[in-house]
This record gives C-alpha cells, structure tokens and sequence, in this order.
C-alpha cells in the first residue's frame, strides 16, 4: 500500500481551499458561489500542476537509484510518515469546517475565527512537522527531498491563483 494517492488528494483538497483563500474577501458582491467556486477550481488547476514538482522528483529518484526497491521502501515510509501530521491537521480543519457549517451564525463566526484563521496560519508549521515526520519514519534524505519540495508547492498555489486572477482587486 502506498501513501501517494492520500497525499495527492490531500494536496488537491488543499489548493481548491488555497483558490478559495486567494479569492475571498476581493469581492463585495452578496451572490459570489459561482466565483467561490472558480476560484476553488482556479486553485485545483494550479495545485495540480504545482504538485506534478514532487511526483516527478519522487520518480526521479525512483529511476536513478541503484537500488530501486529500497528507495521505493524508504519514499514509502516517509510518505506515510508525511502523512500522519497532515491527516491531524487536516482533521482539525475539517472539524472547524464542520463547526462553521452546523453552529447557528455567532457560533459559526466564532468557529472561523478560533479554528480556521490559525489553522491557516499554521500550514507552514504543519509541513514541516509532515518533512520531519517523513524523516522520522525511515524516509530518509529522498522523503525528505521530495516533501519539501510538496511542501513548498503547497504553499505556493494561494500566491500564484492570487497573482494571476486576483491581484488587481483590493
């Protein structure tokens, strides 16, 4: 069992949320679902591209080793050690998501602005705590090498979907 498919539909979660984020906020309109929704599909496009970095590199890897079961073996253990910290976090989002979408509107409001704005903030953190959980669970210098580079793709759709479609507004 490998942990790429959970970590890739993770990572595609994350940049249609990230599309969302660079949207919102931009636009005073009170009708926005249709623009919610293209800036969500926005941040899906990019992040799919942007995480083509980490699958090519994890292949890169995989093609030039020596030893091509063991560098699979060690890429295997550290994905699953990159994925439990995100599977917390992204838990802890979810939950807050969950708070937002079934609490009355003060309730709801409160949830946002305890759950999800930190939660936002700390998507650096969570990353590095899923590079260091990667090393930790056998993956080595290549999980490491390829979850940074996730990361940093991760990272980068919110600033890239912002740029493009949403720097004019503001």
């Amino acid at each position: 069992m490998t942990p790429a498919i959970a970590l890739v539909l993770l990572g595609l979660v994350d940049a249609a949320f990230s599309g969302f984020r660079a949207y919102a906020g931009t636009d005073a309109r009170i009708r926005k679902q249709r623009f919610n929704a293209r800036a969500a599909v926005r941040g899906l496009a990019v992040g799919a591209v942007l995480l083509l970095a980490p699958v090519l590199t994890a292949v890169l890897l995989l093609m030039t080793a020596r030893d091509q079961g063991r560098t699979y073996d060690r890429l295997t253990a550290g994905g699953f050690g990159y994925l439990l910290p995100l599977t917390v976090y992204a838990t802890a989002v979810l939950l807050s998501l969950a708070a937002y979408f079934a609490l009355p509107f003060r309730a709801s409001t409160l949830a946002t602005v305890v759950g999800l704005g930190p939660l936002t903030l700390l998507r650096p953190l969570a990353l590095a705590a899923a590079c260091l959980g990667a090393v930790l669970n056998g993956g080595g210098g290549s999980a490491l090498l390829v979850g940074t580079i996730a990361g940093a793709a991760v990272l980068c759709v919110e600033p890239a979907v912002h740029r493009r479609w949403y720097r004019h507004v503001q």
